[in-house]
């Protein structure tokens, strides 16, 4: 293989610097130097970098060259850099790229991915017609169609080197039929000019990096203007007494604007007069009607807990010390946990978007826009998966290819997959993907299919053919569904797949060391030669990353880091389809291309802590940075597609409004498939997703919740937000408005970019100091500024600050190199993150189970904003675990994190004065509820020791007790009710989300503080490990995983909690029927509270008997008989005085 060295462009971010640097003329490549550390890590060095370092280390350092080897390709010669780029690009997304840790990257040309046909232009793998000159093994070059570019009429396939000898030095002669080419003149202007067809674009004659930062700089003059009130906006805005404030662009008559027309086509400015500037997004505010009751009853609640627990106090039961003092502590936790979840609910919101506006000003023709081409944001979404055995294939494929199929500007979204274990299982399936994303993606923009999972779609129990209006809507659902049902066998099907290739390819290369040690050793006796068992990819060579037999530097925590580009960048103006008999259905006139789909398995190396899903997810962050650098970020589980096709717009609606430069990150709601009808175990967590996080919308925003959350990527890096120093909160903030501080006089620009915990408020931002905290990368530091300008809101209208001016976007996306893989396998290396930012200030932060909390934490205490979206058509969808074990350990995992975040820097005790006082205790509260676990247990069993024991938590029942019993309780449902109304839930949905309440509290998380606390002080880390005990034998029930026993330490509290007390009910039964003087009052005080905590737990209980209707009768019949010889076992313990009386009065006859 030969050795290509390439070396990054370092572009100045001063205006001089790029002037000096356009005159000069391009250098030829060089050696990019790396310098070995102490540790064993090369660290990148350019030119400039050398010149600072030499004079003081070159005697004493040995620098090593940094190559990246390549195969042979048809770009060897000098050609247009267009031209090349196109020609390096389809040769990077078919090949391989690995590397790491003291290793050199390397590019492996792949023949194929997989075992299938790639038969789609944009995919990996894609066969080529080879060069008919003898002698020439280049490939034909294809159009963005695939085809083949033939410039003779005899159809001689020809490479784009021959052409051009044949051209320049051949007398224009076409070496198949020896007649010249007719358009010869043409031909030769276009080599003359740097085009080897027509069909090329004309050269761009500036690096990747040159290209978007000129383009910022051209723009920020006039930008700036436009903030400071020197841009006249009355030569595009026109002011209106309705519309004090608010202008009205000048929009040609149905898109005849620039195409030659007559005047009278365009838009009178009086009819614009009643056009005014629209919003994105609007606020709706829940009705004064509910909301003031609302936060009315809280209060009364509030003095009914503060009178109660103060006569509670005053007023000790002198019989029972013990249990007096008990249930006191426990009241007075309860109320203080109730205060610090009700707080946050202070101020619920609503809010809607408007995509008719949003494509009114991002995709609509416009003085700055004149082809309407789609001037939004680029989005990279993050899909993370770790294990192809308990993640199926399957699943994370669907995730894909609705991603794929989304409704978005296609040469805008980016899709990266990061596979966390490194499995060729995971990237072949990703390869069958992208090969059945050929039909199913343009199959979903003919029709409007909704939703664009193919699973989900083809599972639907609705009429599928309801408001289809295409006539041939039914024959290419059937052929689709033919084909989606060939590509779930393939996708089962590759596990046996991957293993007989693998065996077979061992036992070629067994034979061959065999016959090579019969030739060395004729003789001497054969020994049986071991080879280790490799892992074959289908192009017959070894997969890098894990081994299905793991051996050294192939294994899950140890191989090389991994990149490939399954669907490279599509084209930047739209490709439709024809009429070709060939395809499975018509696609005339609709757009074929697919996005960019990129495999990414970062390295792993033993010794090195990679910090689990927020390392990989880092990992993505770089990778994609350097990549395509989409300045907005989408993440996603494995398992959670996405369901509204319109849901990215939806999100941007609020990124590009007015003020949303200062939101940190879209969260939308969770929703889930495969639930039980009776939600069970509230998987569904309405509450959660459609109480607490509305509420906490009207404050500072909803926490991150790990899935399904569309970040601005600056925020990520840690950056403070835009006028940070202006907005700075009061204590009451949060619902009374807050103190703005005079900004200073520095620009927006100046202050777009400043780092978080910053100690000079008011300094600019220091390129110099980002390698110290984004790593070494040239290329990563230099996107920052660009990722920063591009997600900025459009400057269209005074009001909005920090914008950047309409149509800045509307350029095309570079090309792809190897350089920029090579750079993307660097920055996704074990060793890249050491002696840097991420994972403490930069990016997902690392150091708890919860990372997600933690993160979003972070950013909020930086001052930045966050929304809540809730869209009509659910945004994405999910699955949950049904099964009782599998909802335990998942909420064990979340309290895990809440205890760790609790006793760590990010306590809500220690937040900045940016984060309001509301979202603090919100925080506040996120680390705090597990520890309500010791006071709900200790308080589920005081009705059993009230019931033993013959007491009460009072003295007697008296009216003054049964009256704040009853206003707690009144309030309560009061409150719930209105919950209800203003958040749209049901109210089985909060009576289920209160029975788990208990279940959770008094199993995991008394174990997560046991577990938290244990890491704390001595430094143990536990983990509950799950043992099935019997799996589902019922194929045929959707839910047969609900019924199935699990057993695990967990159910141990619960299940002794409902034998106490049941036992202690008929106890406490007894005694006061065989009592002289029975007390009928302690008696119904105990069996009233054990009932309400027997209630709670009856879905627990449920989960322990297994499906209905299987339980045997007999467990009922020994549940009463074990109850009678309890209570007689009593009895005959303490017998009761007379008798020959029961209950007092009553005799027998």
């Amino acid at each position: 293989m030969a050795s290509k060295p390439f070396k990054q462009s370092r572009s100045s971010l001063s205006a001089a610097s790029d002037a000096s640097e356009a005159q000069k003329p391009p250098l030829p490549p060089t050696v990019t130097f790396a310098r070995r550390t102490s540790s064993g890590r090369y660290v990148n060095y350019s030119r400039d970098d050398l010149d600072s370092e030499l004079g003081s280390e070159l005697g004493s350092t040995d620098f090593m060259n940094y190559t990246v080897h390549l195969p042979p390709t048809p770009d060897n010669q000098p050609m247009d850099l267009t031209v090349s780029q196109k020609v390096e690009e389809q040769y990077v997304s078919n090949s391989l790229f690995t590397g790491g840790f003291n290793s050199m990257t390397r590019a492996h040309l792949m023949d194929k991915v997989t075992e299938s046909k790639a038969n789609h232009p944009q995919m990996a793998g894609v066969k080529g017609s080879s060069c008919a000159v003898p002698g020439c093994d280049c490939k034909v070059m294809s159009d963005e169609r695939g085809e083949d570019i033939l410039p003779c009429e005899c159809d001689f396939k020809i490479c784009r080197d021959c052409y051009i000898d044949a051209v320049k030095t051949g007398d224009g002669m076409c070496l198949g039929c020896k007649e010249p080419y007719k358009n010869t003149e043409l031909d030769e202007v276009a080599v003359d000019n740097g085009r080897s067809f027509p069909l090329l674009p004309p050269n761009g004659g500036v690096s990747k990096m040159e290209r978007r930062l000129s383009l910022m700089k051209s723009t920020k003059s006039a930008l700036m203007r436009s903030q400071t009130g020197d841009f006249d906006h009355n030569r595009w805005l026109f002011e209106t007494r309705g519309t004090y404030g608010y202008g009205n662009a000048i929009w040609p008559k149905e898109g005849n604007f620039g195409n030659g027309k007559e005047d009278g086509d365009v838009v009178d400015p009086t009819e614009l007069m009643n056009k005014p500037w629209r919003p994105l997004t609007r606020k709706l505010k829940i009705p004064a009607a509910i909301l003031s009751p609302y936060r009315l009853i809280i209060l009364v609640r509030f003095v009914i807990l503060v009178l109660f627990l103060e006569w509670r106090i005053r007023h000790k039961n002198t019989d029972a010390i013990w249990l007096w003092g008990m249930s006191v502590v426990c009241e007075l936790w309860f109320a203080f946990s109730w205060l610090l979840d009700q707080l946050p609910k202070l101020c619920p919101i609503n809010r809607s978007t408007d995509l008719n506006v949003l494509k009114e000003k991002f995709e609509t023709p416009s003085p700055t826009n004149p082809t309407g081409k789609s001037d939004l944001p680029g989005i990279d979404i993050f899909v993370s998966t770790a294990d192809p055995e308990k993640e199926p294939p399957l699943v994370t494929a669907n995730t894909i290819l609705s991603i794929l199929a989304a409704d978005y500007p296609v040469e805008k979204l980016s899709c990266y997959v990061s596979d966390d274990g490194g499995a060729l299982l995971t990237f072949e399936a990703m390869a069958e993907a992208a090969s059945f994303a050929n039909v199913w993606v343009p199959f979903c923009r003919k029709h409007d299919i909704e939703p664009r999972n193919p699973e989900s779609y083809f599972s639907l129990k609705r009429d599928p053919y309801k408001n289809k209006v295409k006539p041939d809507f039914v024959k290419d659902r059937r052929r689709v569904k033919r084909e989606y049902d060939e590509f779930k066998v393939r996708i089962n099907g590759l596990p046996d797949s991957i293993r007989r290739r693998s065996d077979a390819f061992h036992a070629r290369e067994e034979i061959k060391a065999m016959k090579l040690q019969r030739q060395n050793k004729e003789d001497e006796p054969i020994e049986a030669v071991k080879i280790p068992k490799a892992t074959w990819m289908a192009d017959g060579t070894h997969w890098p990353g894990t081994w299905l037999n793991s051996s050294a530097e192939h294994s899950k925590g140890d191989h090389a880091g991994i990149i490939q580009v399954m669907l490279k960048p599509p084209s930047d103006e739209p490709l439709l389809g024809n009429d070709d008999d060939t395809k499975l259905i018509d696609l005339t006139d609709i757009d074929i291309r697919l996005p960019l789909l990129v495999y990414v398995s970062r390295e792993k190396r033993p010794g090195y802590d990679h910090n689990k899903k927020a390392g990989a997810m880092n990992a993505l962050v770089r990778a994609s940075a350097i990549m395509s650098n989409g300045p907005f970020i989408l993440n996603l589980d494995c398992d959670h597609y996405i369901y509204n096709s319109k849901a990215m717009r939806e999100g941007m609606c609020f990124m590009m409004d007015r003020g949303g430069d200062r939101l940190c990150y879209v969260q939308f709601p969770q929703r889930f498939e495969g639930i039980d009808p009776s939600d069970r175990y509230a998987n569904h967590n309405t509450v959660f997703f459609d109480v607490n996080m509305r509420a906490l919308d009207g404050l500072q925003g909803p926490v991150y919740v790990g899935t399904g959350c569309l970040f601005r990527r600056v925020a990520l890096y840690g950056f403070d937000p835009p006028r940070a120093k202006e907005h700075h909160p009061g204590f009451c903030s949060c619902c009374f408005g807050r103190r703005k501080r005079i900004a200073s006089h520095n620009t927006e620009e100046n202050r777009a970019l400043r780092m978080g915990d910053d100690d000079s408020e008011d300094e600019e931002m220091n390129l110099s100091t980002f390698p110290k905290k984004f790593g070494n990368s040239t290329f990563l530091i230099e996107s920052i500024p660009v990722a920063e300008f591009q997600g900025r809101p459009l400057a269209d209208h005074p009001a909005v600050k920090n914008g950047r001016p309409p149509g800045a976007l509307t350029i095309p996306r570079e090309l792809l190199d190897a350089a920029t893989v090579a750079e993307a396998i660097s920055v996704i290396s074990c060793w890249y993150e050491d002696k840097t930012e991420w994972g403490q200030r930069v990016g997902w932060i690392y150091g708890s189970v919860t990372e997600d909390v933690v993160t979003g934490y972070r950013m909020h205490n930086r001052g930045w904003k966050s929304v809540y979206c809730v869209t009509k058509r659910d945004a994405f969808r999910g699955t949950a675990p049904i099964n009782l074990t599998d909802r335990l350990h998942q909420v064990l995992r979340w309290a895990t994190g809440s205890v760790e975040i609790f006793f760590s820097r990010n306590n809500a005790f220690l937040a900045s004065p940016r984060m309001k006082i509301l979202q603090r205790i919100a925080y506040l509260n996120v680390g705090i509820y597990p520890f309500t676990s010791f006071f709900l247990i200790v308080y589920c069993f005081l009705p059993a020791l009230s019931l033993f024991s013959g007491q009460f938590i009072v003295q007697t029942l008296s009216v003054t007790f049964l009256s704040y019993l009853l206003g707690i309780t009144v309030t309560l449902c009061i409150l719930a009710v209105l919950e209800i109304k203003w958040s749209g839930i049901q109210l089985e949905e909060w009576w289920r989300n209160e029975q788990f309440w208990l279940i959770g509290g008094t199993s995991a998380h008394l174990a997560a503080v046991l577990q938290g606390l244990l890491k704390v002080i001595a430094g143990i880390e536990i983990s509950f490990t799950l043992t099935s005990k019997s799996g589902g034998d019922d194929v045929d029930d959707e839910f047969a995983d609900l019924y199935v026993f699990k057993w695990t330490s967990l159910m141990i509290p619960p299940i002794t909690i409902m034998m106490v007390n049941l036992i202690a009910i008929a106890v406490g039964v007894s005694r006061t029927i065989y009592s002289t003087i029975p007390q009928w009052s302690r008696l119904l005080g105990g069996v009233f509270f054990s009932f309400w905590v027997l209630t709670h737990l009856y879905p627990f209980a449920k989960g322990l008997m297994g499906r209905r209707g299987r339980t045997p009768t007999i467990v009922y019949v020994w549940s009463g008989l074990i109850a009678i010889t309890i209570s007689l076992l009593w009895v005959a313990i303490n017998p009761p005085q007379g008798a020959n009386e029961i209950g007092g009065s009553f005799q027998f006859p």
